[in-house]
């Protein structure tokens, strides 16, 4: 049987704003197994990225349960998420938040250094150079471009070796040349490392390269729909 590596039950979201409460996602239980790569699409506000910011545990259910690797993360407190996700995750969001008074190596590396890892610029060095950006290791991120920079992230996300790749519209803010180089960066990624592939999209390309599509509308699951295998 395939092994469970994330597992919502029921899971509810709802947000204090200024209009009131906001009811955002509505009794989703979704299972998705190791090595899977869903895709999550629907119209915009149908709560994709909410729901991937469940499984990232960025955002805390306020019904029902989110089980990330056997564990509960509704159960955990800030500090328990932050770390459990350095160790496990990658995540990957369409505005690449890298810091920018940090060199792109550094970028990479720093979150290594955080988690206690000695070779974090050996790691990172082969990280850029995986992404093929050996050669702007020492530039800024405002020296690079949008494709450049979200490479960077890729590595940065990658190099921890996660078992969860989460990625938030990663071509969103691309031409469609550098949407392309990284799609196939992520998915060679995905392939070099084992892990298990989430991504939100609003592209049927991306989309059609995914294990299973999950379609979202007025924060539900409209349709769960499972690719066949070829023969």
């Amino acid at each position: 049987m395939p092994q469970s590596v994330l597992s919502l039950q029921n899971a509810a979201l709802s947000l204090e704003g200024n209009a009131g409460r906001v009811d955002i996602l509505h009794g989703i239980t979704l299972s998705v197994n190791q090595g899977e790569t869903l895709g999550l699409v629907g119209p915009s506000g149908s709560g994709k990225s909410s729901l991937l910011m469940l499984m990232g545990g960025l955002e805390q259910a306020t019904e029902g349960s989110v089980t990330a690797l056997g564990q509960d993360l509704t159960g955990m407190d800030e500090d328990h998420l932050a770390r459990f996700r350095r160790d496990t995750m990658g995540v990957v969001f369409q505005n690449f938040h890298l810091i920018p008074t940090m060199t792109a190596l550094e970028n990479v590396a720093t979150p290594l250094e955080l988690a206690g890892h000695k070779d974090a610029f050996a790691r990172a060095e082969a990280e850029l150079d995986s992404v093929g950006l050996s050669h702007r290791r020492d530039h800024y991120p405002a020296q690079l471009s949008g494709g450049e920079q979200q490479r960077v992230a890729l590595a940065r996300a990658s190099a921890p070796r996660p078992q969860i790749l989460l990625a938030d519209e990663p071509t969103g803010n691309l031409d469609e040349a550098n949407g392309a180089a990284i799609v196939d960066l992520l998915f060679g990624l995905r392939d070099k490392h084992g892990a298990t592939l989430v991504l939100v999209t609003h592209s049927h390309t991306l989309a059609d390269r995914c294990d299973r599509v999950v379609r979202l509308r007025d924060g539900r699951i409209a349709e769960d729909a499972q690719k066949e295998a070829a023969e």
